[in-house]
């Protein structure tokens, strides 16, 4: 028996763990930063005209996310709680300002189109959330992988939107004309206020979907 409760112990433990996978999966739909929490909206409306844009913000923000937390984590018992935000803050940036010059040396044009909103990651209310929430306060790998799962939760909805507003904005994908040529684009979807629908209808789906799944 107690060889059986310590093999136990330790599958719960484990890298990849049921509770180490929750992590990584609960942010992409029932705990979703930005149609749960309803976080880093503003982003999810200003880079999402395009796939391209919209995919390396997603990825960039994971990178932080990750990073961050992970960071954090390791020397979360050596930070003053007086000053621990101005540390998550100094952190972040270091990360930020990473990501900055690696797509301003490999994807430039992506990298203006982007133009602040690389910057303003440094305040992404998910970044600081978790570091906050999370990786104050608990082990390295998890909050790693706490890190990885909200950056992948809001990448999900940036690209969701950013396909659906390409696609019926101007009629393509990744630059490319997937619709016929007499579609001229929705100059809705083009707007900040198309986005703002898009990710409305997107919260009112996923909530009516797990409201009903529950009720099950």
């Amino acid at each position: 028996m107690a060889e059986v409760a310590e093999k136990e112990i330790k599958k719960s433990e484990g890298l990849f763990s049921k509770k180490n996978r929750k992590l990584l999966t609960d942010p992409l739909d029932a705990n979703n930063p930005v149609t749960v929490q309803v976080l880093g909206i503003c982003s999810s409306l200003a880079v999402t005209v395009q796939l391209k844009p919209a995919i390396v913000m997603a990825l960039g923000l994971t990178f932080v996310t990750a990073f961050s937390n992970l960071l954090i984590s390791m020397i979360r018992d050596t930070i003053p709680s007086r000053i621990r935000i101005i540390v998550q803050l100094a952190i972040v940036s270091v990360f930020v300002i990473v990501l900055d010059q690696l797509l301003k040396a490999y994807v430039y044009d992506v990298w203006k189109q982007l133009s602040v909103f690389v910057g303003l990651i440094i305040t992404n209310c998910i970044v600081m959330g978790r570091l906050e929430a999370y990786a104050m306060a608990n082990k390295p790998w998890p909050s790693f992988l706490d890190g990885i799962g909200n950056g992948l939760g809001y990448g999900v909805i940036l690209v969701a939107v950013a396909f659906i507003r390409e696609l019926f904005g101007s009629g393509s994908l990744f630059g490319f004309k997937v619709l016929p040529s007499w579609y001229i684009g929705n100059g809705l979807m083009m707007l900040p206020a198309g986005a703002c629908i898009i990710v409305g209808i997107i919260i009112w789906i996923q909530r009516s979907w797990n409201g009903y799944a529950e009720e099950d």
